[in-house]
């Protein structure tokens, strides 16, 4: 077994880089193409109690246990942690959850570039014939309030069938990319939702409705960077995503116990640490957005990430005196608008503490946003934590073959299978 392990880890990480993961797993390697190449590994961590209503937030992100005490202290401190990061930049704590009602939007905001024409990734998503489909899907649009000021509105787009049976539905979370917007994630809520799931899409911060412009998003970034008084990189949409987690749970239409989150790209990353975070996300598939931040800082293979919100980095070049963005400038960056994002809370730590809630990895094996030899250790290690408590069945990382950094039908296919398996 180990030897196959570390050949299969060689063709997937050529040396001299490979290191293997600990003992236990397995690779499946796979005649479908492009499917890819798969490590299992078993797990650490046990999650909320179902349907539990916690006092406080911290109470519903600090369940831990697992394999061992010093583990299960390590994944409560890391999500402690995080927490305290989230909290550090909250306007006001005080402002309660409450839904507004909101109505279907007539012309979604694109910033940058506006996407061209159909996207076959998605509107590949496996669908179950329903009939009067049109007339069964239930459509709702509300907006969460989840802290003061404008960015503590988040637009939500829900759909299901019109049915009761059964009366509690699993739910799936969707998030879109960068410069994206909840509407552009609607062929994957249809698709789910004529499958018996309810689909959730939301904004995230500085998008679709919650931008004024073709620029909003950017604007926030380079603000974050001159003020440091928000992190609208990844971390203050999932204080969002924490508060849809309270909001879903006590909805009487679904089940509290099958709460499963995915996204692409950005909204993968959203995913991720959503579910690091709040453990009420049940099952995990962050799609081409899991990467090694300090792994890409140290092998200087950061530039296609900085590319990817690139005027952020030029202001904070200029503010550093510098002639060119360098790894002092992106570290300088992520400290202030993410802070922890490439230490503590990089995928090597934060990875595992997801265990043992099922988790699949899809990533393109030459993404350059999302290098695969980043993500060795981050693997390694998640496949050790899985392995831990015996649940090989629960983990999977996917690279597939010829792809860079972008969301494919097959993605899109092993996303249906996971979700359908065990949501």
């Amino acid at each position: 077994m180990a030897v196959a392990l570390t050949l299969a880890l060689t063709a997937m990480w050529p040396p001299p880089r490979l290191a293997a993961p600990a003992t236990g797993g397995h690779v499946t390697v796979t005649a479908r193409k492009p499917r890819g190449r798969r490590l299992s590994g078993k797990s650490t961590t046990a999650s909320l109690g179902c349907g539990s209503k916690p006092n406080n937030i911290r109470g519903a992100t600090a369940a831990a246990g697992g394999g061992s005490k010093m583990e299960a202290v390590a994944a409560s401190g890391l999500r402690a942690s995080f927490l305290d990061v989230l909290l550090s930049r909250r306007r006001n704590l005080q402002v309660p959850l409450t839904v507004e009602p909101g109505s279907p939007v007539k012309h979604p905001l694109y910033q940058g570039r506006p996407p061209m024409g159909r996207c076959v990734a998605m509107e590949s998503c496996p669908r179950k014939g329903v009939v009067n489909s049109k007339e069964k899907l239930v459509e709702e649009n509300f907006y969460l309030i989840t802290e003061s000021g404008e960015q503590g509105r988040v637009p939500v787009l829900l759909l299901k069938l019109n049915d009761t049976t059964p009366k509690r539905k699993p739910v799936i979370v969707f998030l879109h990319s960068s410069y994206k917007c909840k509407e552009w994630l609607r062929p994957l809520l249809e698709a789910y939702a004529s499958r018996g799931y309810i689909s959730v899409a939301i904004d995230s911060r500085y998008h679709g409705e919650r931008a004024n412009n073709n620029s909003t998003y950017i604007d926030a970034l380079k603000s974050a960077w001159r003020n440091g008084d928000a992190m609208p990189f990844i971390l203050d949409t999932v204080w969002d995503l924490i508060k849809l987690g309270d909001h879903l749970s006590e909805r009487e239409d679904v089940d509290p116990c099958r709460i499963g989150i995915t996204g692409e790209s950005l909204g993968g990353m959203h995913a991720w640490f959503a579910a690091v975070v709040d453990t009420r996300y049940s099952v995990v598939v962050p799609i081409i957005g899991v990467q090694g931040f300090r792994w890409a800082i140290d092998n200087n293979k950061w530039q296609a990430r900085v590319d990817s919100i690139k005027p952020l980095f030029e202001e904070a070049r200029i503010d550093l005196g510098k002639s060119e963005i360098d790894t002092e400038v992106v570290e300088k960056v992520w400290d202030k608008i993410a802070p922890g994002l490439d230490s503590q809370f990089d995928a090597p730590f934060s990875l595992p503490v997801i265990a043992p809630r099922p988790l699949l990895l899809l990533n393109g094996a030459e993404d350059p946003r999302c290098p695969v030899l980043g993500l060795q250790e981050p693997v390694s290690r998640a496949a050790k934590a899985y392995e831990e408590v015996g649940s090989a069945d629960k983990f999977m990382f996917i690279a597939e073959p010829g792809i860079g950094h972008q969301m494919t039908a097959n993605m899109v296919k092993e996303a249906s299978d996971w979700f359908d398996r065990f949501l």
